[in-house]
């Protein structure tokens, strides 16, 4: 799991989403993301600085995208 600031993790979302390369995505009850790529693998970021309306933002984002967010 790779701890990360809301900014960082925007960072490295951007250029996923522009590739639908995410099959779906995860946000457990701890705050982590999972990402889940098309080619299996996946990544687990933890946000430490952000409010729970940031992270429902990530959220709208990923779905406007096209990803399904399951918790």
């Amino acid at each position: 799991m790779k701890k990360c600031t809301l900014v960082d993790f925007m960072q490295a979302l951007k250029p996923w989403l522009n590739d639908d390369y995410i099959q779906q995505a995860r946000l457990d009850d701890k705050e982590n993301f999972t990402l889940i790529f098309v080619d299996g693998g996946q990544k687990v970021y933890h946000v430490d600085d952000c409010t729970a309306g940031q992270l429902k933002n990530v959220v709208e984002l990923l779905k406007k995208n096209g990803v399904p967010v399951l918790k």
